[in-house]
């Protein structure tokens, strides 16, 4: 049941808005610590108004971020709020509505690194939209599971002409914000050179957060005396990412041999019995070695970020 009825006018734009109650609640919610940073119902009634509108490109997620900066920083200059009280805020707004994707631009305050477009599902159309949004920020963007017609689409679209395809990861990558550099090397180590494409994607994302990483790779248990060689590295490592398909086995002969935290990624390499990675899943998760964490199967991506906060958190 509607409790409201307000006229919103904006860029020669009028509509009749009922609010509903849940609208109302969700409005109010914006209201933390003293801090209001819109009036109740006010973005509810702006999204609403723009998504009947075209707008030039970025102009709704950057309407809504104008406003509420100018608000913020009106109220800090007035000493009504402090600069924490402005972090906290800040870390939950914007995002920009595509209509098909809001995507996230403050994801970067929140969790130390951008969103990331996973292309599968997704259009080319809307992939390149979506990346073009984060791109318009100056944030690195990084995508994943991309193919060659999504990566010719982007190129097509001339936005972004720096955008890298990596085919064997399977990313398309955009660095326009170097990070500095780790000190640790983040070693990702490879059962064989089939487990290369999940990989190359922890990798690229690793990289692609301002880590130091190499790839070690070929070193599974079917011939083992290859692994001793490169044992001084790992045991130098704040955290290792070890990817294996088959029977999985690495992860735990790996973690058996170091004082770090391991990740293990298993993949979906591998015949029959192997049931498309869950042989490897189901070994790693059973590991005897204590300190080892598994992520999805073929899930390079998840092991990087997850290697990425370890070694941030250690390294300040």
């Amino acid at each position: 049941m509607a409790v409201d009825t307000c006229i919103v006018s904006k860029t020669r734009l009028r509509l009749k808005i009922k609010l509903h109650p849940a609208r109302l609640c969700a409005a109010s919610c914006l209201s933390v610590n003293g801090l209001d940073l819109l009036p109740v119902a006010g973005k509810t009634l702006y999204s609403l108004a723009l998504t009947r509108r075209k707008p030039t490109r970025f102009a709704r997620g950057c309407a809504i971020q104008e406003k509420t900066l100018r608000q913020i920083l009106e109220q800090l200059q007035a000493g009504e709020v402090n600069t924490e009280q402005v972090l906290e805020k800040l870390r939950s707004l914007p995002f920009e509505d595509l209509g098909f994707a809001c995507v996230d631009h403050h994801r970067q305050i929140r969790r130390g690194f951008p969103e990331t477009i996973y292309c599968p599902g997704k259009t080319p159309d809307q992939t390149v939209q979506i990346f073009e949004s984060l791109a318009a920020t100056g944030a690195n963007v990084l995508a994943t599971r991309g193919t060659r017609d999504v990566y010719d689409a982007l190129m097509a679209s001339g936005q972004v002409p720096n955008a890298k395809f990596n085919e064997l990861a399977r990313t398309i990558t955009l660095e326009q914000a170097p990070l500095p550099r780790s000190r640790a090397v983040l070693p990702i180590v490879t059962a064989g050179t089939a487990d290369l494409p999940v990989a190359s994607e922890a990798l690229v994302t690793a990289e692609l957060m301002g880590q130091r990483a190499e790839l070690i790779c070929d070193v599974g248990v079917a011939g083992l005396h290859r692994l001793f060689s490169h044992i001084g590295r790992l045991q130098d490592a704040n955290v290792i990412v070890v990817v294996a398909g088959m029977e999985g086995a690495l992860a735990s002969v790996v973690g058996g041999l170091v004082k770090c935290p391991l990740i293990a990624v298993p993949t979906s390499v591998g015949y029959g019995a192997s049931f498309g990675g869950l042989a490897a899943l189901l070994a790693m998760l059973n590991s005897c070695a204590a300190g080892v964490s598994v992520v999805n199967i073929d899930n390079g991506f998840s092991a990087a970020v997850t290697a990425t906060m370890i070694n941030r958190k250690i390294e300040g």
